[in-house]
């Protein structure tokens, strides 16, 4: 395997496979139930009579200047200097005084919530598996029960026997109000389990060890992990990273097994602040992969897997700008990377001289190489051409000549999965696009067809046949051909006819746009609940994200920040032109970075949109930008600029950073979500930016902020709490846009 440079840079990881998504129906007294359990902490008491007006938070004078420019921040205070540790009493009393007012004001809608809720959750097999994958002399595979909020993992063995639980999410997440699951690697030999998990939504993740043959738990624990865990030395040892105070993994670590943490050993350690550092094994799994990089800049060092502690390989030294990921196969090394071309390239070397790079595939215009999996017989590139997803398997005696892998659809997402052996004959694949639900396929090699072995299932019903799905190309101010992804009912007019809608209908825009992370055209049972009403739903694939290919990415970062904005307000514009929807039906949604490009397209664009909700929403860019302590700031700044540094940095951020922004015009109505324990956006960052809009706007549209006090980047934990929040989200969209509830609030 190789460690993917988007893997490194965002730091993420999760377990289990994305195959479970569909719910069944479900009795209204359970979804009262799980709307109560989705409550957090904060809310309004029954015995506290609702709040009548939003909080107003006060103004507390606080400037400072940079490169000659005086900034006014009078809402700084909201900011917990004793962050991550947030117990300033005015901090916590504005926000839970902000959650007071969503709640007082969403209570309209409460009936309505958790109507979209039980529709949501019948769309939802409960008791769903992930198809079983071998590995090794075991059948692996993870199921949710009936009602579970979350999974449990099985395994048996390839020769037969009865399944073993091992490891059930659900007894671990027992009494607390936020659980997640990280890490989750199993032992070559099958004997252990290494797990870890975050109990705060922090992000500070705690690793435990299982011995599968007892069942029993290790007393070894390792704290404050942020990162995989990779097994070496014949499993006897586990390699892993620490998460720093600002939440920076800057080394590899060893633990043996049965020893003092203390004495675990740092194989790896990285001084630049900005770069973090991953690990994994190569196909044969003979070699330690530690990788260090940040955006834009990759470093690879290999040691053997069965002596980690020996001189590294250093693969080729960083140079500023060059990304690279490797693999090796039967002591060859294999190179991903941009350094000769945008779209990168293919390369080979040895192990004596890894840094002489010899292309295998040479980069090209069209098609955009985004990764390649090394197998016995054969190898696999991935990539887009078009936009669109490719899968290829090559030999190695004639790696120019592609096999690719044909998908009936026109638009789609396609690619490999849980392929966990280096000798295998059948691929696993995961396929969906906006009108198919996610497929799980096995591709036979020798054969070169595939097999269908999992659906997921909508016990609630859906007919493909009622939906329809286009690609379109909108030309944003630049003249840039910027694509966009729409579904919607063939029956729309009808649907809208039905509610007295006339002429073009509401359509909800999503786009993501950052990091070179692609929004693919997938499928989504949420969605249904709004294009089941009449709603068009469209992605825009704005610049900014990798779409269509590095440059794309490229286009959207740094100096050229604001064409994400753009290519979001125009693609919003072309769709009112080609009479998709109207000016004031366009809604909304985005979250993080997504987040950010929320509050910049309402400063810039506010009448063409009916509402729109920001999650975690980066608004505040020019302070996080500034103040290099935060968690993730100096390994930012290759994405947007470095504000200390650069007066053209610090000019260029203050012109389109959201909170900065807000001016005194009319906004669209607005939700606005956060988790106090977010590391990544932190909390104040949209506590501020809504404090300053209701200050500011001149508007009496409703305005609402819902902190997530025991939650971080991702919101609430569980799938039914999660799905409640969606839930919430769709009602405030559907009441803005008069489909449901008593009408607008204020």
């Amino acid at each position: 395997m190789t460690i993917s440079r988007l893997a490194l840079i965002a730091a993420m990881f999760t377990a289990g496979a994305a195959m479970l998504a569909a719910p069944s129906p479900f009795s209204p007294a359970s979804a009262r139930e799980a709307a109560q359990d989705s409550k957090d902490t904060t809310q309004v008491k029954a015995d506290k009579p609702a709040p009548t007006s939003p909080p107003i938070a006060e103004k507390r004078e606080h400037s400072y200047t940079r490169h000659g420019i005086t900034i006014s921040d009078p809402y700084d205070w909201l900011y917990d200097k004793s962050y991550p540790e947030v117990d300033d009493t005015d901090v916590l009393e504005y926000l839970e005084a902000e959650n007071a007012w969503f709640e007082a004001n969403m209570a309209g809608q409460k009936d309505f919530t958790e109507a979209l809720f039980t529709e949501m959750r019948a769309r939802i097999k409960e008791d769903d598996s992930t198809v079983p994958q071998k590995d090794g002399d075991w059948l692996y595979w993870s199921e949710f029960e009936e009602g579970a909020q979350y999974r449990k993992h099985y395994r048996k063995p390839v020769a037969g026997g009865e399944p073993q639980l091992i490891l059930d999410e659900n007894a671990l997440a027992e009494g607390l109000e936020y659980f997640r699951l990280g890490a989750f690697s199993v032992s070559k030999d099958g004997r252990f389990l290494a797990y870890s998990t975050d109990t705060n939504g922090s992000e500070r993740f705690e690793v435990r060890i299982k011995d599968l043959s007892t069942g029993e738990l290790l007393p070894d624990v390792i704290p404050g992990t942020l990162s995989g865990l990779t097994w070496v030395k014949g499993d006897s040892a586990l390699v892993y990273g620490v998460a720093t105070p600002e939440w920076r993994v800057l080394d590899a670590r060893m633990h043996v097994i049965g020893t003092p943490v203390e004495d675990d050993v740092i194989l790896y350690e990285e001084e630049d602040q900005s770069f973090r550092v991953g690990t994994g094994l190569t196909a044969q799994e003979d070699w330690l992969i530690i990788a260090t990089g940040d955006n834009e800049t990759s470093e690879v060092r290999l040691v053997p897997a069965d002596d980690p502690t020996a001189e590294p390989i250093l693969v080729r030294p960083r140079e500023k700008g060059v990304e690279y990921e490797v693999d090796v196969r039967d002591g060859e090394l294999f190179v991903l990377t941009n350094d000769t071309h945008v779209n990168f390239r293919l390369a080979k070397a040895t192990l004596e001289k890894p840094g002489e790079w010899e292309t295998v595939l040479a980069g090209s215009d069209e098609f955009y190489l985004t990764d390649f999996e090394l197998f016995k017989d054969f190898f696999v590139t991935e990539g887009r051409l078009a936009g669109l997803d490719q899968i290829q398997l090559r030999s190695y005696d004639a790696p120019t000549e592609a096999r690719p892998i044909a998908f009936g659809e026109a638009s789609y997402v396609a690619g490999l999965t849980n392929n966990p052996e280096y000798d295998m004959a059948k691929l696993r694949l995961s396929y969906e696009s906006m009108v198919t639900p996610a497929t799980v396929y096995d591709y036979d090699e020798a054969s070169a067809s595939l097999q269908q072995l999992k659906q997921q299932e909508i016990p609630s019903g859906y007919d493909a046949s009622l939906y329809t799905t286009e690609r379109l190309t909108i030309e944003a101010r630049d003249g840039t051909m910027v694509p966009v992804s729409v579904v919607m009912r063939k029956d729309r007019a009808e649907i809208l006819k039905e509610q007295g809608i006339e002429g073009p209908g509401p359509l909800h825009l999503y786009a993501y746009g950052a990091y070179g992370f692609a929004i693919p055209p997938g499928f989504s049972t949420t969605r249904l609940s709004l294009v089941d009403r009449g709603f068009a739903y469209a992605i825009a694939h704005i610049r900014g994200g990798d779409d269509l290919g590095r440059r794309w990415y490229l286009a959207g970062k740094m100096f050229e920040r604001t064409n994400t904005f753009n290519d979001f307000v125009d693609a919003g514009r072309g769709l009112i032109e080609k009479g998709y929807t109207a000016e004031g039906m366009v809604t909304a949604s985005g979250g993080s970075a997504g987040g950010e490009l929320m509050g910049a397209v309402v400063n810039m664009d506010p009448k063409q949109y009916g509402a729109v909700v920001a999650h975690v929403p980066f608004v505040d860019v020019l302070n996080t930008m500034l103040n290099k302590d935060l968690p993730l700031t100096p390994g930012e700044w290759p994405e947007w600029g470095n504000p200390i540094e650069s007066k053209q940095a610090f000019a260029y951020i203050l012109s389109y950073s959201p909170y900065d922004q807000v001016s005194a015009q009319e906004y669209p109505p607005m939700l606005v979500r956060a988790g106090l324990n977010d590391p990544r956006v932190t909390y104040w960052e949209p506590a501020k930016w809504v404090a300053k809009l209701r200050d500011t706007k001149t508007d009496d549209n409703i305005l609402l902020l819902k902190t997530n006090m025991g939650a971080g980047h991702g919101g609430k934990s569980g799938r039914w709490n999660s799905l409640y929040e969606t839930a919430e989200e769709y009602a405030f969209i559907l009441w803005q846009m008069g489909m449901a509830g008593d009408g607008k609030g204020g």
